[in-house]
């Protein structure tokens, strides 16, 4: 049984668990003041060229977007995203626990626009009614688009003059980066949005995530809601090491890089058995359109997650590759496919 289920169903990269190891028994200060996690920020730093800007690394995605989604808005402030954006659906509440709202906007590739924007600033025109402040987007999205370069900065210049904040959740940023489609580089982050994370978790890290600060009116007493929350971790070293063994050369693009590539395997050989797909997905993850008997059929050798129930025997399931996606389990995929597609002709021709 092979899962293409999600991109942490692995460990970690076993560089990581040789640095964990090494380190292991070396005296260091806690919560993130120990040498591994100083010296990963100014890496991160040295990396997108931006020294005005503040990093803090966090357990994860969830905690991530909760911690800096509440400390950013005032009470009556809400945020905005996408119907599938991962802190409406996903995240169990944790950003409406915190007392702010999230006020949800449909679209067909699961990316924003200024026109989108538009709309509900409209109609949330005064104080009977939240306050849109927050703009959130993922990139990749939770569908598996990216925001191109002129994208971002069509937002950045539209939530600078609605003083609206944007925030980026950078859960599979390494996939969105190293995207054949991709025109943006870490470097240009800093100044197109207010603050955004590189995710570690689901790019070959045990855990970790990497917040960047960015506007200089979000960094003050960041640590005081870390801790309030939970998440100063007295071992910060854990995360220091692993972003320090991710940056100190390319191993986080190399990786994510592997992810893409398995992914374009998968949705090439698809593609020319005439699958159809659910939307358009530049990165690691992927939503073949597949007819429900050859689906159970696949359940028994492969797990994954049934996305869109379809009708006429037709659902969309959802494939996500990982920085370990073994090539053969690719090609096992698509040989149970073109298996399936043979016994279903000659059975049509009986």
């Amino acid at each position: 049984m092979y899962s293409f289920k999600n991109d942490y169903s692995e460990g970690a990269h076993p560089r990581i668990l040789t640095a964990l190891m090494e380190s292991n028994l070396v005296q260091e200060d806690g919560y993130g003041e120990d040498r591994f996690t100083l010296g990963a920020v100014e890496l991160l730093k040295e990396k997108m060229g931006a020294q005005n800007v503040d990093i803090h690394l966090l357990s994860g995605g969830t905690q991530t977007n909760l911690i800096a989604i509440s400390a950013f808005l005032r009470p009556h402030e809400a945020a905005i995203a996408a119907s599938t954006g991962h802190i409406l659906g996903h995240e169990t509440g944790a950003i409406e626990a915190t007392g702010h709202k999230i006020l949800s906007i449909d679209t067909e590739n699961g990316k924003l626009t200024a026109s989108d924007l538009s709309g509900v600033l409209e109609a949330h025109a005064d104080e009977h009614m939240v306050k849109p402040k927050l703009v959130y987007i993922s990139n990749s999205t939770e569908i598996g688009s990216i925001y191109t370069k002129s994208e971002l900065e069509e937002l950045r210049n539209f939530c600078d003059e609605q003083k609206l904040f944007l925030y980026m959740d950078g859960a599979r940023l390494g996939s969105a980066l190293c995207s054949d489609e991709n025109d943006l580089k870490l470097s240009d982050l800093p100044s197109l949005v207010d603050a955004f994370y590189i995710g570690g978790t689901k790019n070959g890290a045990l855990l970790g995530e990497a917040l960047v600060i960015c506007r200089d009116s979000l960094k003050e007493d960041f640590r005081y809601h870390m801790k309030q929350k939970g998440a100063l971790l007295a071992k910060g070293r854990l995360l220091g090491i692993q972003f320090m063994e991710l940056f100190r050369d390319d191993l986080f693009f190399e990786l994510a890089a592997h992810a893409n590539k398995m992914a374009a395997m998968l949705r090439d050989e698809l593609s020319k058995s005439s699958i159809t797909f659910l939307t358009h997905s530049a990165s690691n993850q992927i939503f073949p359109i597949l007819p429900n008997a050859f689906i159970s059929e696949m359940q028994k050798n492969f797990t994954f997650h049934i996305w869109e129930k379809g009708e006429s025997g037709f659902s969309a399931i959802r494939l996500v590759t990982s920085w370990a996606t073994k090539e053969e389990a690719v090609t096992a995929f698509i040989d149970e496919l073109k298996r399936y597609q043979v016994d279903s002709l000659e059975k049509s021709l009986l």
